[in-house]
C-alpha cells in the first residue's frame, strides 16, 4: 500500500547512524487533532532527519497511532502540518505522497499471490510487467522469501505474510516508511527475527522511517531515537541509552523499562535521603515537588547495591533467575518492595530470608513528588 508523506520540532540524543544518508526528512510540527472531547494530540512537534527510525512509544491512547496516520494522509491535522523535505504536505491525498505503510494486520490481498502483492504498488505507478516482476522478485529476495513467491497469504505463516507486505511497502522505493505496530501479531521468537531484519534493511536502504509500538524492547533495540508519548504530548525524544539512562521526566522512567521507588526526604543543598544514604539529586528533578520535603527517588534496578548483612535494612522475599543476572525483591522498612539486579554468580548467598544491606550510590539520582 501506498501512501506520499520534517526540520522544526523536538530532537533529542544522538542517532546510531555511523553515517549521513542521503534521503528524505520528515517534520511533525505542532499536530493537534481532537476526537470529539478527547485529544488525541496536543501540539506534537517532532524532526526526523534523512534515513533515520524513529519510534514513538506510549500506551494504548498516548496519540502514537494517531500521528503516523495523520502523517500517512489517513488523518487530518486540526493543526499543524506535515513537512517532507521542507515541503508541506498536510493537503497532498494519501495515495500521492509517496509512502510506504505496513500495518499490524499484514494487509494483503488474499486471491494475488506474494509476487503479485509485492508487484502491486509498482503496478498502480504503471511500471512494465517484467521490469515490475523483476522488481518485486528482487524485494521478496531480500526479505527471504523467494522461494514464496508463488504461494498466496493463506499458504504463508504471519511472519511470511509480514514480511510480504514489508517487501510490498519497500518495493515502490517510498521516500518515507512508516510502520504500524507491524509486529504485534506475531509470537516472540518470529517477532524478533523480524525486528532485526526490519532494523537491517531500513538502515542498508536508507529509508527514512517511523515506526509505531507500544512495545518498549521493540522500540529500544529498533530505532535511531525514541520518542515517548503521554496524553497527546511528546514526553522525551531521544537515543535509546539516552532514554534509559537519563530519563527527562518520571512517566518515561516507569515507562521504559523497570523502576523502583523509593520514598526518601530531600535533605537541602540539592541532596536527598534515602535508605540510609544522602546522595545529590539531578538537577532537572527539583522542580514541582512540593514544600514539605517528602519525595520519592526513582532508581533501575541495577542502580542499587545490597550486601548481606545481620541487621541491614532490608529483608530478601523473592529471587528471579534471568540468566547472566539474577532479579531480587528486597523488602525496605516502611513496607517497600525494590528489585535489585545482581550478577547470577554472586546470588547464592540471598535466599529468601537473607538480611541484607541496601544502598544507593553517590550518583545523581531523579526525584518525582511521593506516589
Amino acid at each position: 500500500m501506498t501512501t506520499n508523506t520534517a526540520p522544526d520540532a523536538a530532537t533529542g540524543g544522538e542517532t546510531r547512524r555511523t553515517a549521513q544518508t542521503q534521503g528524505t526528512s520528515l517534520v511533525l510540527r505542532n499536530l493537534s487533532r481532537a476526537f470529539g472531547a478527547t485529544r488525541a494530540l496536543d501540539g506534537l512537534s517532532i524532526d526526523i532527519a534523512s534515513g533515520e527510525l524513529v519510534a514513538l512509544l506510549g500506551p494504548s491512547g498516548c496519540g502514537k497511532t494517531t500521528a503516523l496516520r495523520i502523517v500517512a494522509g489517513f488523518e487530518s491535522a486540526d493543526t499543524g502540518s506535515v513537512l517532507v523535505d521542507g515541503k508541506d504536505i498536510s493537503r497532498v491525498p494519501a495515495a500521492k505522497r509517496d509512502m510506504g505503510m505496513v500495518f499490524q494486520s499484514y494487509s494483503l490481498f488474499p486471491n494475488m499471490n506474494a509476487l503479485d502483492n509485492v508487484g502491486f504498488g509498482l503496478r498502480m505507478r504503471k511500471l512494465g510487467s517484467a521490469q515490475r516482476r523483476k522488481r518485486a522478485g528482487e524485494l521478496l529476495d531480500m526479505v527471504g522469501l523467494a522461494p514464496q513467491a508463488k504461494q498466496f497469504p493463506h499458504q504463508l505463516s504471519g511472519g511470511q505474510q509480514q514480511r510480504v507486505a514489508l517487501a510490498r511497502a519497500l518495493a515502490i522505493e517510498p521516500r518515507v516508511l512508516l510502520l504500524d505496530e507491524p509486529l504485534s501479531a506475531l509470537d516472540a521468537k518470529v517477532r524478533l527475527q523480524l525486528r532485526e531484519q526490519i532494523r537491517t534493511l531500513q538502515q542498508r536502504l536508507g529509508t527514512t522511517t517511523m515506526f509505531v509500538t507500544h512495545d518498549q524492547e521493540e522500540a529500544l533495540s529498533m530505532a535511531d531515537r525514541v520518542g515517548v508519548m503521554r496524553r497527546g504530548n511528546l514526553e522525551q525524544i531521544a537515543a535509546p541509552d539516552e532514554l534509559y539512562d537519563h530519563p527527562a521526566t518520571a512517566f518515561v522512567a516507569e515507562f521504559v523499562g523497570i523502576m523502583n521507588r523509593i520514598p526518601a526526604e530531600l535533605a537541602g543543598s540539592g541532596m536527598v535521603t534515602c535508605v540510609s544514604c544522602t546522595v545529590p539529586v539531578r538537577g532537572d528533578s527539583v522542580s514541582d515537588l512540593g514544600g514539605d520535603g517528602a519525595v520519592d527517588v526513582l532508581v533501575r534496578p541495577e542502580g542499587l547495591t545490597m550486601e548481606v548483612a545481620q541487621n541491614g535494612n532490608g529483608i530478601v522475599t523473592t529471587r528471579t533467575f534471568l540468566g547472566s543476572v539474577t532479579r531480587v525483591g528486597v523488602l525496605l522498612s516502611g513496607d517497600v518492595t525494590v528489585q535489585i539486579d545482581k550478577p547470577s554468580a554472586e546470588t547464592a548467598a540471598l535466599a529468601p530470608g537473607t538480611s541484607v544491606s541496601v544502598t544507593l550510590p553517590m550518583d545523581p539520582v531523579l526525584v518525582a513528588p511521593r506516589s
